[in-house]
């Protein structure tokens, strides 16, 4: 057996014994507390909900979450992470990719874009749960009667709170920019204009409620290792297989063998993966 499977199997060998003996913590929210949104601590701004919805239930006291590794505990010294984890990369047009750790049923195994990210609150709408509501049952609109294409659950607070993402050539006039060309619609007239140009269902997902934080706790989030951080592109938000993105994502961040100075004494230097 080659020493990239012995030590691959030894890796895999001691993931499960630190998790069958408790050393490996997952983020979960404390018991008995809310479940509507772990996270949110603060209201986003006003504009976020259609203005015929009704009004927005207050906000849940905040719950912070635990980080994967006890305190002063390390990494093991033959792995290092691929994608790091900065709370100064955090802004619009920011992927989250949940962590393997992250437990938090609201969250577990999400991909969010960020689509508003100021001192006020942070907005963001989950890309990988599809539903099998299609969209001329959500939208009370003429121009959706006919319209077959799936709607998202963009998040657990406000489900009656209806967004839109849309990948346009040309600039959507009073529609917010998130990134490259994709704008979040957020108003009954934005979905108007957009829906009488009959958008592609490529370009265009709609998403029932949505997720949101204040900044502080989102950064504090990052820092304990509930998320990493991507740029977002479009191949991402409007990925034709939502069901496997977490996991295509996920994979991106995953640790890779790299040489060690102690190890480095005794072998020769092992080849990335």
């Amino acid at each position: 057996m080659s020493l990239r499977k012995c030590l691959l199997i030894a890796m895999l060998f001691t993931l499960v014994v630190l998790a069958a003996s408790g050393g490996v913590n997952v983020y979960k929210a404390e018991s008995g507390a809310p479940q509507l949104n772990a996270c949110v601590g603060a209201p986003p701004p006003a504009a976020a909900r259609w203005p015929w919805r009704g009004s927005r239930p207050a906000n849940e006291p905040s719950q912070w979450l635990r980080p994967l590794r006890r305190e002063g505990e390390s990494r093991p010294a033959l792995f290092v992470p691929i994608q790091f984890k900065n709370p100064k990369d955090l802004g619009v047009g920011k992927l989250l990719v949940a962590s393997r750790g992250l437990a938090d049923p609201d969250f577990a195994q999400t991909v969010i874009l960020l689509v508003r990210y100021d001192q006020e609150g942070v907005l963001g709408l989950v890309l990988n749960r599809r539903t099998d509501v299609p969209l001329s049952r959500v939208l009370d609109l003429k121009s959706a009667k006919d319209r077959s294409d799936p709607v998202y659950l963009g998040g657990p607070v406000e489900p009656s709170t209806v967004f839109a993402l849309y990948q346009s050539p040309v600039k959507v006039k009073a529609a917010e920019n998130v990134f490259a060309g994709v704008y979040l619609i957020s108003s009954k007239d934005l979905f108007k204009k957009v829906l009488s140009v009959r958008p592609d269902p490529s370009v265009f997902h709609v998403y029932l409620g949505y997720a949101g934080w204040t900044p502080d706790q989102l950064r504090n989030e990052v820092h304990l290792g509930a998320w990493y951080i991507f740029p977002a592109d479009t191949s991402t938000v409007f990925n034709s297989d939502p069901d496997s993105l977490w996991l295509q994502m996920i994979q991106k961040t995953e640790l890779q063998w790299a040489k060690t100075q102690p190890f480095a004494k005794t072998a020769q230097p092992i080849e990335s993966f």
